[in-house]
């Protein structure tokens, strides 16, 4: 690659010409044109300091050696930055002159090179120049020590020494700080939270990330915050956090891409492909994978080339293209057996273990799997992949007893990466990252005609982060799978439970009644989402069970109960236990076409539950016997987003009705802050009731408030602050929209307000699937709390509250699914 160097040769042919010219009409120095560079490149502006690097070198480079080498330097600065280390070597060969041997150039100079080496992989000459690096700069050039340091702390990172990396970045933040160079300071510090990610810390790196991004933004250092942006979106990611990854992977790319950082726009486009294939977005990936793969082969980015490669057999296993597998990791082993690429070595291992094991290549299969498994570098994501693929090796030669042992390691696996990770918002979405393997082990156990094993496998999928935090729930013994009991939990209970599974190949769904258990498989994911989907859209404007709509109801019937009907006697009280887009149904609506087409309420009282764990221990909790009521609602608005309820002063006192003066507490109007709920001692009410707007948020759930009158300018009470504060509440309403969450997160459920009233200690909560009516909400509470004085549990009290709007004679309008269907009541914490 000798590009760049026949274009200064140009330049300097045209030099004879120009230069004079430029030399009437030019104010500014060399000096200042170099350092003016050096601030272009500092803050990300590359286009314009490749511009200017080669006006330098065309105006001031003929008459001086010295500045010719200076402005070459800078170019190949600029091209590092780019991720294009041939040229930048390119660039910088020839007889450097001794004279210049102990100067600041010759510092930059060994320390492009050095990053040049090791962006082309080459680690052993890049450690010999960023060594000289580092003996020139602290012999005679100590201010830029601690960017050289930085330069071989990455080249540690790349190499997995994260102890030494960190201890060298360490030294750079030292010497940036002692220098007062806040620009290295922060360069050392978003190094620091590279070496987080790299160890697996993802909560220590977003933290250490969101510190240097506020520093670089308030430096103005845009290539450095673009890094950033991607260092989020890579955190996310492994966290199983597909949708925030793709927000911060969008950001990191589009800032790169405009600040003419080719290399890193290229590799952090091949990240919004990952982030789509994991959301099941097949197409997209595929397309802006097959894009990055023709940028990085134009760039020739070993790293990125073998990255796009690996994803694109990810995806055409998903999609059942195995010869198009085979090839892009038959691409990616030669570079990499060729020692082009270092990075995706064990990765590409694996894969190449599942299509061997799918060509019936079992013995190399296993060879490669034991290969990852084996190597100390793995990192965790590879280890219980490895696992569950050597567990599938097993199942292929008829070996029940080692595959089943080979699926619990992979999942004991998972299970340790995920209880390192120490913030609920963060756990919550890591099932994500692991469900692959979950769905392998259970779909084995079905096939070999263990059903009860298959559920108790699932069930340990559940609920976890919402069990975690419960105060004296259930002893840590009790999640084996093999403590659970779902029959002798439906005998307690009197009900009939729903145990469902949706998976990318089979989904399952286990009926348990007090007398049995039975099993029935379902269609698959793909399958089933397109109709849920399409049902939620109908569903806000059906009438009744005859509507054009109704037909996705009957369909989802049809798929989702049909097969258990004759288990689920009309009048039984079922328990719901969904699984991914099932979450955001209401089972209620479904229709059952015979005898007539009717919405199943009209048949049973259902219930929605997070896992049989947590429902076991809520039967063995009592039922507080006195009657206590918080009422908070009918605030003051605190801003023009969220107008006057014109209902709420009537559905406050349809509710007060029930309770007498000693035992009820009524937050309303100035009185209903945010403060004033939490030091109200919310514990001691046997129900709380919120009559007031809800927000509920995509990225950050646990950020879903219920929003109240305004103290300061606080006015939302966020579900991160409910769930510190314990309740015994037999009930929790939240009268409000949305309050059961916009996001289903794998195994959770919809994490929202909900999530967060039941994480906090309440029994049941019922909140809200979409937005409510304020016209109609007052009456069906007022059912509601009649029902409940009547001595109904909640199930039954909503139910009939829902079916007196179903029957109404006197406003037709309620009798759609809209008006009554929002309100689904979660039980079981």
């Amino acid at each position: 690659m000798i590009e760049p160097v026949f274009t200064f040769l140009a330049l300097l042919a045209l030099a004879v010409v120009l230069v004079p010219v430029l030399g009437c009409n030019s104010g500014t120095s060399r000096q200042a044109l170099y350092d003016g560079i050096l601030q272009e490149i500092q803050h990300g502006d590359l286009v314009r300091a490749s511009q200017d690097a080669d006006r330098g070198y065309l105006r001031y480079g003929s008459g001086s050696e010295e500045w010719a080498w200076r402005f070459r330097v800078l170019k190949a600065h600029v091209l590092v930055s780019q991720l294009k280390g041939d040229e930048a070597l390119a660039l910088l060969q020839g007889s450097f002159p001794d004279f210049l041997s102990l100067t600041d150039i010759a510092v930059r100079k060994l320390m492009i090179e050095g990053i040049a080496y090791r962006i082309n992989q080459n680690f052993g000459e890049s450690q010999r120049k960023l060594s000289q690096a580092q003996q020139v700069a602290g012999a005679s050039q100590r201010p830029m020590l601690a960017d050289v340091l930085n330069a071989r702390g990455n080249l540690e990172f790349d190499e997995k020494e994260y102890s030494s990396a960190a201890s060298t970045y360490l030294r750079a933040l030292t010497l940036a700080r002692e220098g007062h160079n806040a620009r290295q300071e922060a360069s050392s510090l978003g190094n620091l939270a590279r070496v987080a990610i790299g160890q697996g810390h993802f909560g220590e790196g977003i933290d250490q990330s969101q510190a240097a991004l506020e520093f670089a933004r308030s430096m103005g250092m845009q290539s450095l915050e673009a890094t950033l942006l991607g260092n989020f979106g890579w955190c996310y990611f492994q966290l199983g956090d597909f949708e925030n990854a793709l927000i911060f992977f969008k950001q990191a790319a589009d800032a790169s891409q405009r600040l003419g950082l080719t290399g890193y726009g290229f590799y952090w486009q091949g990240s919004v492909a990952q982030s789509y294939q994991e959301m099941n977005d097949y197409a997209s990936a595929e397309a802006l994978l097959k894009m990055t793969l023709e940028n990085a082969r134009k760039l020739n980015n070993k790293q990125t080339i073998t990255e796009a490669l690996n994803y694109l057999v990810r995806l055409s296993l998903k999609t059942n293209q195995l010869n198009d597998a085979e090839h892009y990791n038959g691409e990616a082993l030669q570079i990499e057996e060729a020692g082009l690429d270092h990075f995706g070595v064990l990765e590409t291992q694996l894969l190449a273990g599942r299509i061997a094991a799918l060509r019936r290549k079992l013995s190399r299969s296993e060879q490669l799997f034991r290969q990852v498994i084996q190597d100390p570098a793995a990192e965790t994501f590879l280890t219980w992949e490895a696992e569950s693929g050597l567990a599938g090796m097993y199942d292929a030669k008829s070996l029940p007893v080692q595959a089943d042992r080979e699926y619990r390691k992979s999942i004991d696996a998972f299970e340790s990466a995920r209880s390192a990770i120490a913030r609920d918002e963060l756990r919550l979405s890591f099932l994500a990252r692991g469900i692959d393997s979950y769905e392998a082990y259970i779909d084995f156990l079905i096939r070999n005609r263990r059903p009860l094993d298959a559920l108790k496998i699932a069930e340990q999928s559940r609920a976890r982060t919402l069990e975690e935090g419960l105060p004296s729930t259930v002893a840590v013994a009790s999640r084996s799978p093999r403590n659970v009991q779902p029959q002798r939990i439906a005998r307690s209970l009197r009900a009939i439970l729903l145990f469902y599974w949706i998976g990318h190949d089979h989904s399952y769904l286990w009926v348990i009644t007090p007398a049995k258990t039975a099993h029935f498989e379902l269609p698959k994911a793909s399958e089933i989402d397109p109709v849920v989907k399409s049902y939620r859209k109908a569903l806000l404007g059906m009438r009744d069970p005859q509507d054009a709509g109704s037909s996705d109801g009957k369909q989802l019937y049809s798929m989702l109960v049909e097969q258990a009907r004759r288990l689920i006697p009309p009048g039984s009280r079922v328990i719901l236990f969904p699984a991914e887009s099932l979450y955001g149904v209401n089972f209620e609506t479904l229709i059952v076409s015979d005898p007539q087409p009717h919405f199943w309420i009209e048949d049973v009282t259902l219930a929605t539950a997070n896992s049989l764990t947590l429902l076991a221990s809520s039967a063995e909790r009592p039922v507080p016997k006195q009657r206590s009521l918080l009422l908070v609602g009918n605030t003051d608005q605190p801003n023009a987003d969220f107008p006057a309820l014109s209902q709420a002063p009537t559905e406050m006192q349809k509710i007060e009705q029930y309770f007498p003066d000693p035992s009820r507490e009524v937050l309303e109007g100035k009185q209903a802050t945010p403060s004033a709920y939490l030091s109200s001692s919310p514990e001691r009410f046997s129900y709380l009731h919120f009559v007031t707007h809800g927000t509920a948020s995509r990225t950050r759930p646990l950020e879903s408030a219920v929003i109240l009158s305004k103290e300061g300018d606080s006015y939302k009470l966020y579900a991160r602050d409910i769930v510190q504060h314990r309740l015994n509440a037999n009930l929790v309403t939240i009268s409000a929209c949305n309050g059961s969450g916009t996001r289903a997160y794998s195994g959770e459920g919809l994490v929202g307000l909900s999530w967060a009233f039941l994480r906090a200690g309440a029994h049941n909560v019922i909140a809200a699937l979409w937005e409510v009516s304020d016209v109609s909400t007052p009456q069906l509470m007022d059912s509601l709390y009649e029902g409940l004085s009547q001595g109904k549990d909640p199930a039954e009290a909503l139910r009939a509250a829902k079916l007196s709007m179903l029957h109404s004679s006197s406003n037709t309008v309620f009798k759609k699914p809209f008006y009554w269907a929002p309100f689904q009541l979660y039980a079981g914490s």
